[in-house]
């Protein structure tokens, strides 16, 4: 089928429209060798709009045939991963369409039955696989043999005691599962973030702060990078949305994931579902560098213009001190 054939799948008007239109659209796309970037954002136009309204069997299929497209659009296969596992294991199985970054979220917000799922990748990160190993035992319970088979067992070594001696205990694992997430997106060698304003590397700084929930941490490894207040941080990562932050990222030149990574352990309430990730996403891509480095001069000249009116009230009051001394002075004199 040719990519003119897929084009025109979408004016077709005939009985069950939308479960035909949805299964047709995909297979049509999925027979195109390389597909423009045109033709990924019709087929996201064309099936998004139909996804609830076809069957349990046709996203199933549509999960399985987009499974081994290689140019797969994203945004339709990240909604289908976030179907019950039954429809969805095919992607999380094989699909390069999902970033790391798309199976951490998933993991989280689905648990260990897509978990497992992902578990299967070939290629699959080694920090992700060690977080579901440990999702999967987040306690091992020992427990005593009967004891007629405790007297014919052989009596266990050392090695394999210190083993279990090691095992994570109850409450352990979700912090194990932090430190792993934690260490996930590190950059390679030395191609990590340089701070604009310090020439430093910033991201892995602002992502270990961001992970760890404290705010305060957070907001002074910001202000660090961008050479601004611990006040005018604060203000900036304090508001419910995520506006100013945006802009702050964007002026340190952060990639997109790297951006959403910590945008996300800052703001984890603003991203629910996909449709917020790719508002996110967009809104990031549209802002203007310039424009983002503007609002942080911004906050550095106000950041400036408090320290100047710090220094003036300090120095009316040194005057005022010293003045009310030197009349004090030339009072006992006289005196």
């Amino acid at each position: 089928m040719s990519s003119s054939d897929f084009r025109h799948i979408a004016i077709r008007t005939e009985a069950g429209k939308a479960e035909r239109l949805f299964r047709a659209a995909v297979s049509a796309f999925c027979s195109l060798t390389r597909p423009s970037r045109r033709e990924i954002a019709q087929l996201e136009d064309l099936t998004l709009p139909l996804f609830d309204e076809v069957s349990v069997e046709s996203r199933r299929y549509v999960a399985a045939a987009l499974s081994e497209c290689e140019y797969a659009p994203a945004a339709l296969v990240r909604r289908l991963a976030e179907e019950p596992v039954e429809i969805a294991a095919p992607l999380l199985t094989r699909s390069n369409a999902l970033s790391d970054i798309d199976l951490i979220a998933l993991i989280g917000r689905h648990g260990l039955p897509h978990a497992r799922a992902i578990a299967r990748r070939r290629e699959l990160n080694a920090t992700i696989a060690d977080l579901i190993r440990a999702l999967e035992k987040p306690t091992l319970v020992k427990t005593r043999p009967p004891e007629t088979v405790t007297k014919l067992a052989p009596v266990k070594s050392a090695a394999i005691d210190a083993a279990e001696d090691k095992r994570p205990a109850a409450g352990e694992a979700e912090e194990n599962a932090r430190r792993r997430l934690r260490s996930m997106m590190r950059p390679a060698g030395e191609n990590a973030a340089i701070n604009t304003f310090l020439g430093q590397p910033a991201y892995v700084k602002l992502r270990e702060t961001a992970l760890t929930g404290n705010a305060a941490f957070f907001q002074t490894a910001l202000a660090d990078a961008l050479d601004i207040d611990f006040a005018t941080a604060r203000s900036v990562t304090e508001p419910s949305s995520y506006g100013a932050l945006l802009a702050a990222l964007k002026a340190l030149d952060l990639s997109e994931d790297r951006a959403f990574l910590i945008a996300v352990a800052v703001y984890p309430g603003e991203f629910p579902h996909p449709q917020a990730i790719r508002l996110f996403l967009d809104r990031y891509r549209l802002l203007h560098r310039e424009a983002a480095l503007d609002k942080v001069r911004a906050w550095k000249a106000e950041t400036l213009s408090r320290a100047i009116r710090g220094n003036a009230a300090e120095t009316t009051s040194g005057e005022h001190q010293a003045s009310n001394s030197d009349g004090k002075a030339a009072s006992l004199k006289a005196s």
